[in-house]
């Protein structure tokens, strides 16, 4: 028989997420996103909770969960702000997640227990300034020279790379050419302050604001041919694994901004009057809070259903394209419409609408743009 309702571990976590972000993170984050300032004590918070380590073993420092976990998690605190779960987001599924499948036992005993406490952030170095979508069009190289991979290149939007607690970023390079005539990627380990890297000044974005993200730079950069992670050449089939696993999170935070809409423009139309009634009971507002609500159930079906065929160890990468298609356009169209239901009061940011709407397009882009998504579900299809 068919349930949809949630097990007793799993809706308990929830419910423990949901307090924390509206007790701790809502009545502050407002204040770091117009500051932009990374909120130090809110993810140290979120690491003592163990938030970092839902998905990883507890011989590493984790929780001993999964990822289903992870992405209630970021559901629920995307409802109150996108910052804070993108920061989490990235930590663990692109910062620590590739450690934990790819890495070498010593790797992973070094790094992990770092990770998974939130003690040190780790960050993923794939985008550069001429490829995004086009992943495989990367220019990064490293050489090895006398033991060492000697790296040289830039990357561009690399979340958590830049703050007082990175300890790490894993950098996609090109490190030769297979016999096919094709780059052959790897993927190497590169510890914050290791000389040659160097980190730029935070980017000024449109949303995301509490959020840390730079543009990184390697200059005969050089470190241990042992921080390879993962097999020599295998670099672009681990991060392909990397953005299938996290466009279902991306989805599960889409959900979040989406339901987030719906609860501030709920509580808003009982109060907001107009025309001598509150405008809750005006149809063309009901109307358009339906439409909201249906698009965040659709969107949490769909990445509820991507996340149980990975658990399953079935191939999900359609059904995680699907979730983070619909969750992503279903952000953007409810905080556009959460913003038109607030009028005037929505265009400002002492209002959480206004953060959201800023938030939100950001989703329709990050770890694979709509239109790859359609692409991938199109291959997936046969075509």
């Amino acid at each position: 028989m068919l349930d949809f309702r949630l097990p007793s571990e799993y809706e308990e976590l929830r419910k423990t997420v949901e307090e924390f972000a509206h007790e701790e993170v809502a009545p502050v984050i407002g204040d770091f996103y117009e500051r932009e300032e990374f909120p130090y004590g809110i993810v140290a918070k979120m690491g003592q909770m163990g938030l970092f380590g839902l998905p990883f073993p507890e011989e590493y420092g984790g929780m001993d969960g999964d990822y289903f976990a992870l992405c209630l998690t970021l559901e629920e605190l995307a409802r109150v702000d996108s910052s804070v779960a993108i920061t989490l987001e990235a930590a663990v599924s692109l910062g620590a997640m590739p450690l934990y499948r790819f890495g070498t036992e010593e790797q992973k005993a070094h790094w992990l227990p770092q990770l998974t406490t939130a003690s040190r952030l780790g960050a993923f170095g794939l985008t550069e300034p001429g490829s995004g979508s086009d992943a495989a069009g990367l220019t990064t190289t490293a050489k090895l020279v006398d033991g060492e991979w000697v790296i040289n290149g830039t990357k561009a939007f690399i979340t958590n790379s830049g703050t007082d607690i990175t300890g790490l970023v894993t950098v996609a390079a090109v490190t030769g050419v297979g016999a096919d005539g094709r780059k052959e990627i790897s993927s190497i380990i590169v510890p914050s302050g290791t000389p040659g890297f160097s980190v730029s000044k935070k980017y000024s974005k449109v949303g995301w604001n509490a959020s840390d993200t730079r543009e990184l730079s390697f200059s005969d950069c050089r470190v241990p041919e042992a921080n390879l992670l993962g097999e020599r050449g295998r670099g672009f089939a681990q991060f392909l694994r990397t953005l299938d696993e996290g466009r279902i999170a991306i989805a599960a935070l889409s959900v979040g901004l989406a339901q987030g809409c719906i609860d501030e423009s709920l509580k808003y139309v009982k109060v907001r009057e107009a025309f001598g009634a509150s405008i809750g009971t005006y149809q063309a507002i009901q109307f358009k809070i339906a439409d909201m609500e249906a698009r965040a159930h659709t969107a949490r079906l769909a990445y509820y259903q991507a996340a149980a065929k990975m658990l399953r160890g079935e191939p999900f990468k359609k059904e995680a394209a699907i979730a983070k298609l619909v969750a992503s356009e279903a952000a953007m169209d409810n905080a556009r419409e959460a913003t038109q239901i607030f009028g005037g009061y929505g265009f400002m940011n002492e209002y959480p609408v206004g953060r959201f709407y800023r938030d939100a397009k950001i989703l329709e882009i990050g770890e694979g743009t709509s239109e790859v998504q359609r692409m991938l579900i199109a291959r997936e299809l046969g075509l």
